[in-house]
């Protein structure tokens, strides 16, 4: 049985990782500040303490830790999101290196968003293009922090994760509220490439790397064949049964971003990412195609 550390392993991902490696028989411990479970360790994702003991003899360490970027990039988020991704990186680094047996594999998050807004050029991990914007440069400085740190007994993965679909969260919630209130049309032009991936997929992709000792390195986890926002919602609007599909402008996108305390970024930038080292190293999609996805995540 493989022992895996989650820290941050709360939320959305973590919480779907946790449910698809339990059915797998892992040993599964989850680092919070908030312990509730059985299986939950406290850390303040900050400092050193008791928690490092879980880390000995652990299989895998996988760092979710980091403010959720659906807020508002004011000084006060800003400095949050960073501190947050980089506080957690740099102190997991730290305790690796603090023990005997340290974890064989640590996979950290990083994200899809490191690449230009692109709506033609396809950004793999080796010819992506990688710009400078508050979003990329977060995303730079926590692979930075990641592959600063010599952890010469580990082998490390950073998955530059797409919009992950998901049941009980993630990006889908919001869609289907705004299409079940009959404003489920495009996003401004429509055009712009949303890259996705299903969430069980994340998590078997997230056991295809562990299990594969060879890979290391840059992973972007994203369906072979990103959509664009126009398809989206229209096959949303499809599988709801629901008519009607007001467009958003983007000044209208502006003003509702400010009123619910969101920024446009988020289904504006067009990600066009492919997940070429995944598919190279023989990962096969359950869900490649976005109607079967949303068929899957909404009737089933």
């Amino acid at each position: 049985m493989k022992k895996i550390i989650i820290a941050g392993g709360t939320g959305f991902l973590g919480q779907v990782l946790e449910n698809y490696l339990n059915t797998k028989g892992y040993k599964i411990k989850i680092l919070t500040r908030h312990p509730k479970k059985e299986n939950d360790v406290f850390w303040n994702a900050k400092h050193l303490g008791n928690w490092i003991n879980e880390l000995e003899n652990a299989d895998v360490l996988i760092n979710l830790t980091g403010k959720s970027v659906d807020c508002r990039y004011n000084e006060k988020n800003k400095k949050l999101i960073y501190d947050s991704r980089i506080d957690a990186t740099n102190i997991l680094g730290l305790a690796i290196n603090r023990c005997e047996n340290p974890p064989k594999i640590w996979i950290n998050s990083s994200t899809a968003t490191i690449y230009k807004h692109s709506l033609y050029k396809e950004m793999t991990e080796d010819k992506g293009e990688i710009g400078n914007d508050f979003s990329m440069n977060i995303a730079k400085s926590w692979e930075e922090a990641f592959y600063g740190i010599s952890n010469v007994n580990t082998r490390k993965i950073a998955l530059r994760t797409s919009i992950v679909l998901g049941k009980n969260g993630g990006a889908l919630i919001p869609l289907k509220k705004l299409t079940k209130f009959g404003l489920g049309g495009k996003q401004g032009h429509g055009n712009q490439k949303v890259s996705w991936i299903h969430e069980l997929d994340f998590a078997r992709a997230v056991e295809f790397l562990i299990l594969s000792k060879s890979l290391k390195g840059n992973f972007n986890l994203s369906v072979p064949k990103p959509t664009d926002n126009l398809m989206l919602m229209k096959t949303l609007r499809k599988i709801m049964t629901m008519p009607i599909g007001i467009p958003h402008p983007k000044w209208l996108l502006s003003f509702g971003a400010k009123l619910i305390g969101t920024e446009t970024e988020l289904v504006l930038k067009s990600r066009n990412v492919i997940p070429k080292r995944l598919l190279d190293s023989g990962f096969t999609f359950k869900y490649a195609n976005i109607k079967d996805a949303l068929q899957d995540l909404i009737k089933n």
